[in-house]
């Protein structure tokens, strides 16, 4: 038996492809983008035979049921969950004869009501556990997905599952699905795996005295999350499938001015000084990075034609599937070459010439880690909420590595703001230009 992990390190999670030993293979949570995990099935001549999901994800769609008509895997997830597809609903407790190995189902309610754990055993031997989002590697996942007023209830839920968890013996895997980079609250710069006997006795959440603490810790540490997060759950109860290969079509230039006046909006990919050097105005930039589709998800809408702007030496079909696996459809492009209105730009300054008002867009935590003295800090998902309380202009527009900083001054300047700029490093380059210190 062997277990290979397929990291998505955009999202920051894990799928798991199990050899079953027969030609057969077990997939556990993957994304809708089957494409690695589906390569790797290829290169060792498996057919993905069961499919499980441990819960109803909030930050991909899954790809079970992909698989299904694929491969012609069974889904394995919980009944709970109430889908509307094809699949075996399982209850804690339940087993499946996966042809020599069995798994079995732990109900482990927290990140959502129906959580499940698979526990994957040899004969009686418990080998690993697919932990989903309940214990991860230094952490369980967040809790505040289903409703702000059940946050606190499924805190309470997920303390037990944890308990339940490490009555497993110490040296059973653990293979959760959410790891570093990922805002269901994994912890940066962890390891994606871990033992039950390593949690227990690193994991900070399982230090605490009791529920109640273990419970204001775990909500302590929750940071904001994208709004796309409130929707995917029910499209995976549904069971997305694509009907085609997510791509881009080029668009003429008649054809996007008569979009863009029907609602229709630019999301630029270029990377930020090429989006710094010359743009249309009103573009929203989105610069192609790991996190690409994070970041689509918590500024873009969804509800109107989005058009791409690309640069030639960027992979269209990657853009393509990078939208579709949190449920957007990104199907046209124009090419910023063949657009015959005006471009606007923006400054880009070093750290040794930041002079008057700076805003500061990064997460929470980052900000109160050292930020510069007088930054006026609004996290770059809340900023079209809160774009009114930001000070007046000239601003210098800043985050950790210049990306998020350029999203936010294209979401000013589409607002009406002037003078802009954007810092080309982060904090710390410039207590090393200034020799200053910063504020924590």
């Amino acid at each position: 038996m062997t277990v290979v992990p397929v990291v998505d390190e955009g999202l920051g999670n894990s799928s798991y492809l199990v050899d079953l030993g027969d030609g057969r293979a077990l997939v556990v949570d993957a994304g809708l983008d089957v494409r690695a995990v589906g390569a790797t099935a290829e290169r060792r001549r498996l057919t993905v035979a069961f499919a499980a999901d441990t819960h109803l994800h909030a930050d991909f769609l899954s790809g079970a049921r992909q698989f299904a008509v694929s491969d012609g895997a069974e889904v394995l997830a919980s009944a709970a969950g109430r889908r509307t597809f094809g699949h075996r609903g399982l209850r804690d407790g339940d087993e499946v004869d996966l042809g020599g190995l069995r798994l079995r189902a732990l109900g482990t309610p927290g990140h959502t009501d129906e959580h499940l754990s698979f526990l994957l055993l040899d004969g009686e031997r418990p080998v690993g556990v697919f932990t989903g989002g309940s214990l991860i590697v230094g952490a369980a996942a967040r809790t505040d997905l289903v409703s702000p007023d059940r946050t606190e209830a499924l805190a309470r839920a997920q303390y037990a599952s944890l308990r339940r968890l490490l009555e497993l013996p110490d040296d059973v895997a653990v293979w959760p699905t959410h790891g570093a980079g990922s805002f269901c609250s994994a912890p940066p710069g962890a390891d994606r795996v871990s033992t039950i006997g390593r949690e227990r006795a690193t994991n900070p959440l399982l230090q605490v005295d009791g529920e109640d603490e273990f419970v204001a810790a775990l909500l302590g540490s929750l940071g904001s999350f994208p709004p796309y997060f409130l929707r995917l759950a029910e499209l995976n109860r549904r069971g997305p499938l694509l009907d085609r290969t997510p791509a881009l079509q080029p668009l003429a230039i008649d054809k996007v001015r008569a979009l863009l006046a029907a609602g229709a909006e630019l999301v630029d990919v270029r990377p930020m000084r090429d989006f710094a050097a010359g743009h249309v105005p009103g573009a929203l930039s989105i610069p192609l990075r790991p996190g690409f589709a994070s970041w689509l998800g918590w500024l873009a809408p969804d509800d109107r034609p989005l058009i791409v702007v690309r640069g030639t030496d960027q992979d269209a079909d990657e853009i393509a599937w990078q939208a579709a696996k949190i449920g957007y459809r990104l199907a046209e492009e124009v090419d910023i070459g063949q657009w015959d209105g005006p471009l606007t730009d923006i400054r880009m300054v070093a750290a040794n010439q930041v002079d008057g008002a700076v805003l500061d867009v990064r997460q929470e935590s980052e900000f109160d880690a050292g930020h510069l003295p007088g930054a006026q800090h609004v996290e770059l998902g809340a900023l079209p909420q809160r774009a009114d309380e930001v000070r007046s202009e000239p601003l210098v527009v800043m985050c950790g590595h210049c990306e998020r900083a350029m999203s936010a001054s294209s979401l000013h300047e589409r607002a009406g703001h002037r003078d802009l700029a954007v810092l080309t490093g982060g904090a710390d380059d410039w207590v090393a230009a200034t020799g200053r210190e910063l504020v924590t």
